[in-house]
């Protein structure tokens, strides 16, 4: 599977476009604004998503998902249940950040853990990873040794826990406990800032010391 960031959004928010190499099917995950510029890197790559995938409910993720829903005719998937709260509060979510309004968003399919994704000849797992938000998943190609992070974990770093409905204890366990044990070679594409592998954030991501 072949992945391309797109960088969106005042926060460097990383939208990833992925795509099957055999079947050229793509997809979108976490498009959290700047559709013209999604739009524009898709056809420059001669590529059309299928679907839209969210990690999870936060603005600076989902900002562009309707939007380019629309445009493509494709369906929304994910996140898990539990992020309904803060993708029914879109609005007061982008008054809080002095954005334009974001009307509420209801997926066209909510994912549990062991769900999992198909994209092409790729299949994609999904993993709870609750405590940036309660319904935060993942996505990992285990074939491709390819995990999309969303904000759970970053270089360096771990996601935010200070947000309602947070926790932190909630964040370390799962990465401790379903995202480590993936394997050190596993690359991962987190939701801000750049990619490294589980093995590297293992040893040195200082939240996980």
């Amino acid at each position: 599977m072949n992945y391309l960031i797109i960088p969106v959004t005042a926060f460097s928010q990383n939208c990833s476009v992925i795509w099957d190499d055999e079947t050229q099917q793509a997809a979108l995950v976490d498009p959290g604004g700047d559709a013209e510029t999604i739009i524009a890197v898709l056809a420059e790559r001669g590529l059309t998503p299928s679907q839209i995938l969210l990690t999870h409910g936060h603005l600076d993720h989902v900002g562009a998902a309707a939007e380019l829903a629309q445009h493509y005719q494709v369906p929304i998937v994910g996140p898990q249940p539990a992020d309904a709260f803060w993708l029914d509060n879109l609005p007061t979510q982008s008054r809080m950040f002095g954005l334009p309004e974001c009307a509420p968003l209801t997926p066209d399919r909510w994912l549990e853990e062991g769900e999992t994704v198909q994209l092409g000849n790729v299949t994609l797992e999904v993993l709870h990873c609750p405590g940036h938000t309660p319904g935060h998943i993942v996505f990992f190609d285990r074939a491709g040794r390819l995990l999309l992070s969303g904000d759970v974990i970053f270089n360096g770093g771990v996601g935010r826990t200070d947000f309602p409905q947070g926790s932190h204890s909630d964040l370390i366990a799962a990465i401790r406990d379903k995202l480590l044990p993936l394997g050190d070679d596993v690359t991962f594409v987190p939701g801000h800032g750049p990619i490294s592998t589980l093995g590297h954030e293992r040893v040195s991501n200082p939240f996980l010391q």
